[in-house]
């Protein structure tokens, strides 16, 4: 219990104590350049960060605890390994794309779940209110969508694979990693892209998933796929942002390009 919380939160905040000086101080400019919404160049406003971490440590403290409790109970009972000989490399790999697959499929369909009408202005709004997101916002949520979409998708898959704990703690801090990228408002070389997700905060109704196969399979990224977004969704294999190599078409007298 001790070590997977001091996993998680050292991976999360050492990776976004560094976002959070950028995004607090507005440099350097060599940094500044890759962001994802280049009209977007001011810094983010203190107070709404505040309220932002106070949220995230809630989380992680109040929900999230009493959760890895109940998950190592659960694993347990799985029979999941917690002390003996580490799995083969070749066996962690098929392992982490067991969870990436059932995670897809926990997030999406809870992520669509949270849209629907009814629900989404009582838990999914909070999440919402940045339009252009930091990284520490892939945790910024109601209680109840940390518990739904952040915290069971993830866990789900060591569960299901009765894994070693190592294999679970090297999961955990790849999902962390990866949902603080692709929040983080910023597409650096060699990283994943986060332009999917940054158009899911900006525009709201397309890219639900992780991975992108369920999108494609309900016709909920047509149109992310049809936006300039779209173009810059590749993996960076050079110093010049993306917003650079794919500049924004100038706004016509029929209407502004995506």
């Amino acid at each position: 219990i001790t070590g997977t919380f001091v996993v998680t939160m050292s991976v999360f905040w050492v990776a976004n104590f560094w976002l959070i000086l950028i995004d607090v101080t507005g440099k350097p400019a060599s940094i500044i350049k890759y962001r994802v919404q280049d009209d977007n160049d001011k810094p983010v406003d203190k107070d709404k960060l505040k309220r932002a971490l106070k949220q995230v440590v809630f989380n992680q403290v109040i929900i999230g605890l009493p959760f890895i409790y109940v998950m190592y109970k659960v694993m347990k009972y799985r029979g999941c390994d917690f002390t003996g000989e580490l799995p083969s490399f070749q066996w962690v790999l098929l392992e982490i794309a067991v969870y990436a697959l059932v995670e897809e499929l926990g997030f999406y369909y809870s992520h669509r779940l949270l849209h629907h009408p009814r629900v989404y202005k009582y838990i999914h709004k909070q999440h919402h209110e940045w339009t252009a997101p930091i990284g520490i916002i892939s945790l910024y949520a109601h209680p109840v969508e940390h518990l739904v979409s952040n915290l069971i998708p993830p866990a789900l898959g060591p569960i299901l694979m009765g894994s070693h704990l190592a294999t679970a703690w090297l999961w955990f801090a790849l999902a962390l990693l990866s949902t603080t990228v692709s929040h983080s408002g910023y597409h650096f070389p060699l990283l994943p892209s986060p332009e999917a997700h940054d158009y899911h905060h900006l525009k709201f109704t397309n890219n639900f998933g992780v991975l992108g196969v369920l999108d494609r399979l309900h016709g909920t990224d047509a149109q992310f796929r049809a936006s300039k977004m779209y173009d810059r969704h590749i993996l960076l294999l050079s110093l010049t942002p993306v917003t650079e190599q794919f500049p924004k078409v100038p706004a016509t007298k029929e209407g502004k390009k995506d």
